[in-house]
């Protein structure tokens, strides 16, 4: 493959001339600048698309931080802020920030430093303040940092109340929901306090079990599901992520237990996973792909200086019924 310096060396000028042609900057005779055209052309050489960017403060990289990105919610919404940041002629760079929470971290100092063009972060593991001491462009989905980052979410009150109004007609009792340690930054915890604040106004049994701040990994919701079915057999309803509420799914069907007679089950997220289960698992569907839609749209605008409509964006969510209420 050929180099900058390759072109130079045909086309019989220096290596900055040749840059100087490729961006378009800075004054380049006529005659120099067909020399080294056709140089170009001869070699079929191809620009650097991260060095043209460099040489103008841009590089058209964009860093995408979750905690895992092979968790069904993560990987759907890398897939949509992919796709849109493509039809921008963007680049995506995904960080799993969990595997590695160093990894994180030097992501911000490669925005700092200019190696990429803004930040969209859905990341757990650092404190918040390493993303408030920079002036660069960052969007963040479902978590807060602070009043001069944008936070994009799911409609996580409207989820709650969803979930509750469905338990309730159907009569359940006794619920369970499974839930991170509360962290008061993390906008998901909404939706588990409004839920437990709705079913006990109503004067339902409700408990929480807790998987864990920051867990995503499949054995974490495998080691709940198992600690929820040992200690409590009086369970009527479970109310949790999807990989739980699958987890949950396959506990009872072991222990003999009629889905969704004698056990309902109501997943929150919606991804595919709710869909790879006979019977289907109900599921009040947070808007994943519009969330990453609209993380890259906003990220976008911020590295073009355009103002915001406003610095929280709360999507709809809505409700899919499966088989297990």
């Amino acid at each position: 493959m050929a180099s900058i310096n390759d072109v130079a060396k045909l086309a019989k000028v220096s290596k900055s001339t040749v840059s100087l042609v490729i961006n378009n900057n800075g004054y380049v005779s006529d005659e120099t600048r067909e020399k080294v055209q056709k140089a170009i052309k001869e070699l079929n050489y191809i620009p650097s698309r991260l060095a043209q960017g460099l040489s103008k403060n841009h590089s058209g990289l964009i860093a995408v931080v979750v905690p895992d990105a092979a968790h069904p919610y993560f990987s759907t919404l890398i897939k949509s802020i992919e796709q849109e940041l493509a039809s921008k002629e963007y680049m995506t760079i995904v960080c799993s920030a969990k595997q590695n929470e160093k990894n994180e971290q030097w992501y911000i100092e490669m925005l700092n430093r200019k190696i990429v063009d803004g930040i969209i972060t859905a990341g757990h593991t650092i404190d918040q303040n390493a993303y408030k001491n920079s002036s660069r462009p960052i969007v963040s989905i479902d978590r807060y940092i602070n009043d001069n980052i944008p936070i994009v979410r799911a409609d996580h009150e409207k989820a709650a109340k969803l979930a509750a109004d469905k338990l309730l007609s159907l009569g359940c009792k006794n619920i369970f929901h499974f839930s991170g340690t509360p962290n008061i930054d993390v906008q998901s915890d909404i939706f588990n306090d409004v839920l437990h604040q709705t079913l006990t106004q109503a004067k339902v049994n409700v408990n929480s079990v807790y998987i864990g701040h920051n867990t995503f990994h499949i054995s974490e919701y495998k080691k709940a599901s198992d600690e929820l079915f040992n200690r409590f057999s009086n369970i009527d309803a479970v109310v949790g992520v999807d990989a739980a509420i699958a987890f949950c799914l396959k506990k009872a069907y072991e222990k003999k237990i009629s889905v969704p007679e004698k056990l309902k089950l109501l997943a929150y997220d919606g991804t595919y996973i709710t869909k790879l289960h006979t019977p289907v698992i109900s599921a009040i569907c947070q808007p994943i792909e519009q969330i990453g839609e609209c993380a890259a749209q906003l990220i976008v605008k911020i590295i073009n200086e355009e103002k915001l409509e406003k610095m929280q964006y709360i999507l709809p969510v809505h409700f899919e019924n499966g088989q297990t209420l």
